[in-house]
């Protein structure tokens, strides 16, 4: 699939709800280590996105938070009522999101018809004025504002949590 067949659902949807956004296009980057060279530019909360599964791997969760904020997989899981949790296989990624590792973003909600996986955040975003993620390619970054990916995920439907990681 093309780069632009990827991204352009992610864009249309933002200009369909009237999200302003900012784009910045970089080589690829597979980590959030690797994309922090390229985004002088953006002033947004820089976001790292995890893509779990529980124990049983009957429940999918987005974990979303700042990429200088540590979280504690066990903490979380219990948080949640979870026995345990561990990273989704790449295999589970394309299937729930449609990404690629090194592409984990919440715009991967797009692909989530059925609306099963969870989306927990870190409280701590609420003080942001904007995010910035990939756009379910690692060859750009969005910035948009806190409360246009609000508007976002209330789009989508997925099951909010807001906790403090």
């Amino acid at each position: 699939m093309a780069i632009a067949e990827i991204e352009h659902p992610v864009l249309e949807a933002l200009d369909a709800l009237g999200i302003a956004y900012v784009r910045l296009e970089h080589p690829p980057v597979p980590t959030v280590e690797a994309a922090e060279a390229y985004w002088a530019g953006l002033e947004g909360t820089h976001c790292k996105n995890l893509f779990l599964r529980n124990y049983k791997g009957n429940r999918h969760y987005l974990v979303i938070a700042s990429v200088s904020r540590g979280i504690d997989l066990k903490r979380l899981a219990a948080s949640l009522g979870e026995d345990r949790f561990s990273f989704a296989s790449a295999a589970r990624l394309k299937r729930w999101l449609g990404l690629d590792p090194g592409s984990v973003s919440p715009f991967g909600l797009i692909n989530d018809e059925a609306r099963e996986v969870r989306v927990v955040c870190d409280a701590d975003l609420k003080s942001s004025r904007a995010l910035v993620f990939h756009p379910n390619i690692n060859t750009a970054s969005l910035e948009i504002p806190l409360a246009g990916f609000e508007k976002f995920l209330a789009w989508r439907g997925n099951a909010v949590i807001w906790l403090e990681l």
